[in-house]
């Protein structure tokens, strides 16, 4: 039973996210009944689901928050931003209530009590025509011209108690919508030798005639949709229930054991409505709510399964390489044209796992969009958050990584880059400042970009607060730039008192370290008075790039093939006699490094060298190597603990000979290089 509690808390946090989702977009437009209903339908089936799995308190709990929302959407109540405030505290109660091992915990108890007393206390001010007792009246059911007749299909598939749904609850529920009749099948039933008791053989057909709709009777089964086939036909207007005909003749159709028609029994309800003397004959004749027969078009995956597969296929990458270099090195006819297949398919299915890790940027933003919510009405400021592109994908690990460093971003920008009302004013500026997250795709990386239209910041506040510090000397000559990257020291902070928000001295050095870790970078630009953008490059994924293999002497690297630009030959003299390595190619000077003394690489470099151009922010750097061995596809290990701090090298990989590689990280070395005391090119 665990393993099936389990699975319903993955799938209530699923729903309690879509829920805090819909909630924010609903405080833009509180009028939308669409947004309306589907809250509703969330809060329905977590609702179903917990009652299913013991969660007693979740049930009770969405029961009376769900009642507002019905009061909402059938006009009998106005949507409020109280209601909206109560309702996204009671999303956080509930993610707390999903957390207990079961009811007798006692840790959210003074929550939920206040909560549920501000649902009630809701429901009773606004409620008209409450009894006094103030609880939600029950539906009147309506005479038998105003029902109307719907067949219902209900086949649970096989293994629907693998899901710890019960069917009969489901039934149950139906019955709550109307006057039912229903017929049990057992035409599946196997041999008592074949009997397995965890698996269901039954299935149903069901008569209901109700006011409710068909929306209704489709959020009975919206928890267990996936887990049955089911079809819902309205076959009258009216409550055939009632006519005992009709009634002998579903009897007589199931007694000999025949499959129930929908076209006759739509000719056999058009008859009985002319029987009721009904003036004008209903056109529809067919509704269909819900279809399984196309079979299942997703399903969900751990993520220790996916971060598996990552595994099998970088390691089949490895192998794909020694298989090209035995087929190039061994005379067999026709094994280098399947390593070549092979090589192909598995770059294929690469691509393809790839794409599976993949997933939009939109579903980290329910929390930004809090954060901004809650934190401007604490500040009282008048903000509003924004983005652009946010069906942009990241690798799913990234995605994990990014989540803290980008609220710290937003908190800043929200108490120190953002202004008062009042001085906004003064400035002419809107009262409404904006936040806005933009992403969007550069070559093989993923650039996340955080601006506010805020005061921005001062390079010369910031050189002052670093020579206090002791940081930089009086006459350091830092540009704009420089003086912007110092915010990323650690403990560095120009605010100018602490608040519980921001200014401890911590924030932007572990936002650069997170990134770091996910082999990102992070920029700052600013204008003052205007406004702050920080910009955080990113690659696809962290497992395998597609790289161009170096070598050094006896060393071997790899540089990511998204870098690079060009690569040229020059005579080893060309490049040793240059001035302030600055080497011309194709019309223009270009700056490199010597990767040879970089690195204290040992021996004689060759006569022909190679500079391979990458691309370094606006600018090209070029890197000389001694040979190029060609393209590569690498699969990224880790360095260990003992080289852990060396940032410029990314990691390592296998090679077809089972030699090691380094894998560079270019815009790290070339930054690490000009911030040092030698300066490119000059």
């Amino acid at each position: 039973m665990d393993k099936f509690r389990d699975k319903f808390i993955e799938e209530a946090s699923d729903l309690i996210n879509e829920l805090e989702k819909v909630l924010l977009e609903l405080e833009s437009n509180k009028e939308n009944p669409d947004l309306i209903q589907q809250i509703f339908r969330v809060m329905h089936s977590l609702k179903g689901g917990s009652a299913m799995f013991g969660f007693n308190k979740i049930d009770k709990f969405t029961h009376h928050l769900e009642n507002i929302y019905d009061l909402i959407r059938n006009n009998k109540l106005q949507m409020t931003d109280e209601i909206l405030d109560i309702t996204l505290a009671a999303v956080d109660h509930l993610r707390n209530l999903a957390q207990e091992k079961d009811d007798s915990e006692t840790k959210n108890n003074i929550q939920h009590d206040l909560l549920l007393v501000k649902i009630v206390d809701i429901i009773n001010e606004n409620v008209a025509g409450l009894e006094e007792n103030k609880t939600i009246q029950p539906i009147v059911v309506a005479s038998n011209k105003e029902l109307s007749t719907y067949y219902i299909s209900f086949k649970p598939y096989h293994n629907i108690f693998n899901y710890g749904t019960n069917p009969l609850y489901l039934i149950d529920e139906l019955c709550d919508l109307g006057e039912t009749k229903i017929f049990p099948r057992y035409d599946n039933l196997p041999d008592l030798d074949d009997l397995d008791e965890k698996k269901c053989f039954f299935y149903w057909d069901i008569f209901l005639a109700t006011n409710q709709g068909i929306n209704a009777i489709s959020e009975v089964f919206i928890f267990a949709d996936d887990q049955c086939k089911l079809k819902v036909h309205k076959i009258s207007e009216i409550n055939l229930l009632e006519e005992i005909s009709f009634i002998g003749i579903i009897e007589e159709t199931i007694n000999n054991q025949k499959d129930i028609n929908i076209d006759q029994l739509l000719l056999l309800t058009h008859e009985l409505e002319k029987v009721f003397e009904k003036e004008q004959a209903k056109t529809e004749k067919q509704t269909t709510t819900t279809s399984h027969e196309a079979g299942i078009s997703s399903i969900r995956v751990s993520s220790e399964k996916l971060d598996n597969l990552i595994n099998w296929v970088s390691e089949l990458v490895t192998i794909q390489a020694r298989l090209s270099l035995f087929a190039q090195e061994t005379e067999t006819d026709g094994l280098l044209p399947i390593a070549e297949e092979v090589e192909k398919i598995s770059r294929h299915l690469r691509d393809d796992v790839f794409s599976i890790r993949l997933i939009p940027i939109e579903n980290m933003l329910t929390r930004f969009q809090r954060l901004v919510r809650e934190l401007s009405h604490e500040l009282n400021k008048d903000v509003v958050f924004k983005t652009e592109g946010t069906e942009t994908e990241l690798d799913k690990n990234i995605i994990e990584v990014l989540a803290d460093p980008l609220m710290h971003i937003i908190r800043n920008s929200l108490d120190h880059g953002i202004e008062s009302t009042e001085e906004r004013k003064k400035l002419g500026k809107p009262n409404r400042s904006v936040i806005l997250l933009k992403a969007f795709y550069s070559g093989t990386n993923v650039i996340i970009q955080i601006s506010d239209d805020g005061k921005g910041i001062d390079p010369e506040k910031i050189k002052s607060q670093a020579i206090l510090k002791g940081l930089i000397s009086h006459d350091a000559d830092f540009s704009k730039k420089e003086a912007l990257d110092l915010l990323f020291l650690p403990g560095f902070s120009t605010a100018e008192k602490i608040t519980k928000v921001s200014g401890r001295g911590v924030g932007m050095d572990v936002v650069k370290r997170k990134i770091a870790e996910i082999r990102g970078e992070v920029d700052i630009d600013s204008i003052l008075n205007e406004g702050t953008t920080i910009t955080i490059r990113l690659p696809l994924t962290l497992s395998i790039i597609d790289g161009l293999l170096v070598q050094i002497g006896e060393t071997k690297f790899v540089i990511p093939l998204s870098s690079v630009d060009k690569c040229y030959e020059f005579k080893h003299e060309k490049l040793a006699n240059s001035v302030n390595y600055l080497i011309r190619t194709d019309d223009h000077e270009v700056a490199f490094l010597n990767l040879r003394e970089m690195f204290v690489i040992d021996g004689t470099p060759p006569e022909t060298e190679h500079v391979v151009v990458v691309q370094f922010g606006e600018t090209k750097i070029g890197l000389s190597v001694d040979n190029i061995i060609g393209q590569y596809q690498a699969v990224l290990k880790p360095l260990g603990k003992l080289y852990k701090k060396q940032q410029s090298i990314s990691g390592a990989t296998i090679l077809g000979d089972g030699t090691v590689a380094l894998v560079l990280d270019t815009n790290k070395l070339i930054s690490d290089y000009a911030h040092s005391e030698k300066k490119i090119g000059g």
